[in-house]
């Protein structure tokens, strides 16, 4: 029985970027493992779990002693096999229920976005909520590896691109986000999504997330002036490791001496 909302971390050995990443190590610990160790210091979950359809994550998973579920191979959306992972794990879970994705990439999650997402879910009583992260670098902005959001005045997503948005013609100093993998879902609009047809603007953009938007369907972004990393490749991963090596939370489940 759970007692509060679950944390589903999707993680794949096929990425087209970055083909095995889930398992690179950082500072000696695969990467997914880090994500793992890092939503299990947010003292709110029920269960903190992987999701995966690769024997070899499975395995690492498991050798860690981290809870995962072996997913098909057959997924195109994260999404769609966080979904997949809360029917076999979580059978009965009432459709009000909140589950936390955090994706296997998210190296630099803490327990304060987390805190932040669940805190405006259940403040707007959205059906899905996304973490929105500050950039502070041009070449980020403009980085088509990275997805760019804007909101309105209520924090309600207007549009996400893989473009640089807001456009900065009028000077450096706009407010540029990223959306990172850290989003609230009830477990109701989980199964609706799935249900729902891809979109133009999601196909074009390759970004979920506007599937809920061209639906007309009221998405909130929690923003954050924390820095995130989503490893989307090596270079993404030496600049993870520097900050992990220096951040407090890292010493809370991995040993630097």
């Amino acid at each position: 029985m759970i007692d509060g909302p679950v944390c589903i971390i999707p993680a794949r050995m096929a990425s087209s970027r970055y083909p095995g990443k889930p398992l690179e190590p950082l500072l000696g610990l695969a990467l997914v493992l880090h994500v793992y160790e890092r939503c299990r210091l947010y003292q709110g979950f029920s269960e903190v779990v992987i999701a995966t359809c690769d024997d070899e994550i499975m395995q690492a998973a498991e050798a860690h002693g981290a809870p995962a579920v072996m997913t098909a191979n057959t997924h195109e959306r994260c999404t769609d096999r966080v979904q997949e992972a809360i029917e076999t794990r979580y059978p009965d879970m009432p459709g009000d229920s909140v589950v936390v994705m955090v994706q296997g990439d998210e190296v630099l999650v803490s327990p304060e976005m987390i805190a932040d997402v669940l805190k405006a879910q259940s403040r707007t009583g959205a059906p899905v909520v996304n973490l929105g992260s500050r950039l502070t670098r041009t070449e980020d902005h403009d980085d088509p590896n990275t997805v760019k959001v804007v909101a309105g005045a209520d924090g309600r997503a207007l549009c996400f691109s893989r473009a640089p948005i807001p456009f900065r013609n009028r000077g450096e100093d706009v407010p540029m986000f990223q959306q990172t993998g850290i989003m609230a879902f009830t477990h109701g609009f989980l199964k609706q999504f799935a249900e729902l047809p891809q979109t133009p603007l999601e196909i074009a953009e390759s970004v979920d997330m506007m599937r809920v938007l061209e639906h007309g369907i009221s998405l909130f972004v929690a923003f954050t002036e924390t820095q995130t990393i989503g490893v989307d490749t090596p270079d993404d991963k030496a600049r993870g490791e520097e900050i992990l090596a220096a951040d407090p939370l890292t010493e809370r489940y991995l040993s630097l001496s």
